[in-house]
């Protein structure tokens, strides 16, 4: 799968954009486990116009996570054109994405991201504007459609390839769903097999397994799949994933012990990072690394199979340190043992 000269190679797997979780730290550990593309968090084109410290941090990206994606939102037209324009500038990512699907009612309530599936004209009218802005490549990441009565994804996929798009991705529900339900691939494969569509389509919803998505590629033909909530906790998800989709039937497992190193070295650079991007004293930007770290490993699946685990997992959460975070691994690990 190619985006313009960016080559993906064959079934690629894209780590989804996520707000509070991808996280340069988090991306890098992901590429190296074996996603194809990583995309930041989502960004306010308003914030970036008023070039809001937080947000400008948001979009930078290091060489050893490209390809990278930064992904924006908005609501009208002049505002998404100069924040493309200021991304392209100060990032220089390998592609832009427009979001079109972010569900939550302070970003779709106000009509942006999945709020202009409501209004698909000013939808177009955004994407081609962009497209036109920018020379990098432009992407959209989008849902089926506003609610059960107004799935238009098929129509609006070729709408937004003639605005000159290089590549498609399609959550699996619409708006109203939210992230309830099961993820319906039925219409992202529709898009696939329309004969005038030839930008690559990326599948998105419920991939959280090698087999998972090896049934995605299989059954609905789909360029790429993006994955997104599973990797909570589990950055080795892609090494998986890869197993499964490059037929290595002889890789060994992945041991607790592993996996355990894996988060230590998350939570060591995820306060690395957070020290970087601030001047704050070292106590406070070890804690803003800590903040960002501890809602993975609490949500991590490699801890499901400890009994009583609630306790320990609220200690996550109000962990403040680092040395604090790594004595409670310790113990989960013993316990895993």
């Amino acid at each position: 799968m190619k985006i313009r000269d960016i080559d993906l190679g064959h079934r690629p797997v894209m780590l989804a954009p996520m707000e509070d979780v991808t996280d340069p730290a988090f991306r890098h550990i992901c590429k190296e486990f074996g996603a194809a593309m990583v995309y930041s968090e989502f960004v306010s084109a308003d914030a970036l116009i008023r070039s809001v410290g937080r947000t400008m941090e948001k979009i930078r990206v290091s060489d050893d996570e490209r390809p990278a994606a930064v992904q924006i939102y908005g609501r009208d037209v002049e505002t998404m054109v100069e924040a493309a324009r200021i991304v392209e500038s100060e990032a220089r990512p390998d592609v832009i994405d427009i979001n079109f699907g972010c569900p939550v009612k302070k970003v779709a309530g106000k009509g942006a991201g999945a709020g202009l599936l409501r209004n698909p004209e000013l939808l177009l009218q955004i994407t081609r504007a962009v497209v036109e802005a920018v020379q990098v490549p432009v992407t959209v990441k989008t849902r089926l459609g506003w609610d059960h009565e107004s799935k238009n994804i098929v129509t609006l996929a070729e709408q937004l390839q003639d605005c000159g798009i290089e590549a498609l991705t399609i959550h699996g529900r619409t708006r109203s769903q939210m992230y309830t339900g099961e993820a319906d691939w039925t219409l992202i494969g529709e898009v696939k097999k329309n004969p005038r569509m030839h930008i690559p389509i990326i599948g998105n919803g419920d991939i959280d397994s090698g087999e998972r998505a090896l049934e995605m590629f299989e059954r609905y033909g789909v360029d790429g799949v993006m994955v997104g909530r599973a990797t909570f906790g589990q950055p080795w998800l892609f090494r998986e994933i890869r197993d499964v989709l490059d037929g290595r039937t002889d890789a060994p497992p992945l041991t607790n012990e592993w996996k355990m190193n894996v988060l230590r070295r998350q939570i060591r650079e995820s306060v690395a990072g957070s020290m970087q991007r601030t001047d704050c004293a070292r106590k406070a930007t070890e804690l803003g690394g800590i903040i960002h770290v501890r809602r993975h490993l609490a949500a991590s699946p490699l801890f499901k199979g400890i009994p009583d685990f609630r306790q320990t997992r609220i200690r996550m959460l109000r962990a403040e340190s680092m040395d604090e975070l790594f004595a409670i691994l310790d113990e989960a690990e013993q316990r895993l043992v």
